[in-house]
């Protein structure tokens, strides 16, 4: 996409390239260079020239990587940054805010680099003190993030997932290490799993360890509760969220709060409580009958959800995406039969693949439940909320607040939250 700035344009294309205009040489267009007849162009430019030339890393930069909890984090950090009064964006999952004020909707975790520095470029033009991102395993190997210097980077954990692109499990954990291979500020869950990072310029946060920033105590009951010891220094602070995996994103949030400013840990946590969550991690869209949706996806991420809500009785819809990680699937009906009274496996986004032969591997882990195989999801879910008992929970997992499905190669719309707003309060939809 050719754009003007100032007193140039730039594009990532070599079809748009003209006398007038810069190709921004990335990673991955610098194959066809060869395509370029340099006597017809400006000249060629790097990202790390750009973002010089813009004067764009003079922002302060948050990068989150991580299998799970990086849009909850990026959310709860830009979220107490404006509650003490910055001006904030925020790039990844659910779209490009710029101090409270969607810019862009949903895409990819990481964009391009290059729509990444159109995005820093309108931060600093709205006078942004920091750039909140989340950073994706397939940019980091990518490199869809060269030349962004990072004012701190955040490690929120690792499990399986991504081993379609990856292959191994090592290979995964080799990528995100390199993230937090230089000497940037950064800071490391010490119970997230196995990564490697450069020590200097290190901090961590645990429940578990020793750390830099260590919940020393903490009640998952009602919310979030927790006492945070810093340095010899104690803060409580509380949530609305629910979960131990939350009580994670918070803590990482609050310690990043803390690192990139000059705000006591006191004025930071004053202002926790202000964050609700984000849409469709954890979200209640029912209380009677209570009815969760969230986006887990990976055997890990299910396992949170259900440890969250364990002193219930758990019914369960999911399914798993086609054209993924395949061996993820009979992991997650595992865990799955491990936690809930009653499943229904069901289809997810199924790409180029058959449900039911998705829908099959699921299965091959799943032990003595109670199960039923609906593929059509919305059935799966309707026919989930009228099985539903007094005192049973029912967690619809996979989209989270996703707005469709896709389905050899078309994005069909599809609302998990306004499927069960159908059947629970059907006066509340309207037709038009």
């Amino acid at each position: 996409m050719k754009q003007v700035f100032d007193d140039f344009f730039i594009t990532d294309n070599t079809a748009e390239c003209g006398r007038d205009t810069y190709f921004l040489k990335t990673m991955q267009n610098e194959k066809y260079l060869n395509d370029i007849n340099l006597q017809n162009i400006k000249g060629i430019i790097t990202p790390k020239e750009l973002l010089d030339k813009l004067g764009i890393n003079s922002l302060q930069i948050v990068g989150i990587t991580g299998t799970n909890g990086k849009t909850t984090t990026a959310g709860a950090i830009y979220s107490i940054l404006l509650d003490l009064g910055y001006k904030v964006a925020m790039q990844g999952t659910r779209g490009f805010f710029i101090n409270e004020e969607r810019i862009e909707g949903k895409s990819l975790t990481t964009p391009s680099i290059f729509q990444t520095i159109l995005h820093l470029k309108e931060a600093k033009e709205k006078k942004c003190d920091y750039f909140i991102m989340e950073v994706s395993s397939h940019a980091i190997e990518q490199n869809r993030i060269e030349g962004i210097e990072f004012t701190l980077k955040v490690f929120t954990n690792i499990s399986q997932d991504h081993l379609d692109y990856h292959k191994t499990m090592q290979e995964y954990e080799r990528v995100k290490s390199s993230f937090f291979s230089d000497e940037s500020h950064k800071l490391i869950n010490k119970d997230g799993g196995k990564i490697e990072f450069n020590i200097k310029n290190a901090r961590s946060y645990s429940l578990e360890f020793p750390a830099t920033y260590k919940i020393e105590a903490y009640s998952l009951q009602n919310g979030l509760q927790a006492v945070l010891k810093h340095f010899g220094k104690f803060v409580e602070f509380s949530s609305p969220l629910v979960g131990l995996f939350n009580l994670y994103n918070i803590t990482a949030a609050i310690a990043s709060v803390d690192i990139i400013t000059d705000n006591s840990l006191e004025e930071i946590v004053e202002v926790v409580d202000n964050f609700a969550g984000v849409s469709g991690r954890m979200q209640v869209v029912s209380d009677k009958p209570l009815i969760v949706v969230d986006f887990a996806h990976t055997p890990d991420g299910m396992q949170k959800v259900f440890e969250a809500v364990k002193d219930r009785d758990i019914s369960v819809v999911f399914g798993a995406g086609g054209d993924r990680d395949k061996s993820k699937r009979a992991l997650m009906g595992k865990v799955a039969s491990k936690f809930a009274k009653k499943l229904y496996i069901t289809s997810d986004n199924p790409r180029s693949e058959d449900p039911l032969e998705i829908i099959k591997d699921i299965v091959q882990g799943i032990n003595n439940t109670h199960t039923l195989i609906i593929p059509d999801r919305k059935q799966a879910i309707i026919k989930a909320i009228k099985e539903l008992e007094k005192d049973e929970i029912l967690l619809i997992l996979g989209k989270g607040d996703e707005e469709y499905q896709e389905v050899e190669g078309e994005k069909i719309p599809f609302s998990d939250v306004e499927i069960v707003s159908s059947v629970v309060n059907p006066s509340a939809i309207t037709i038009a």
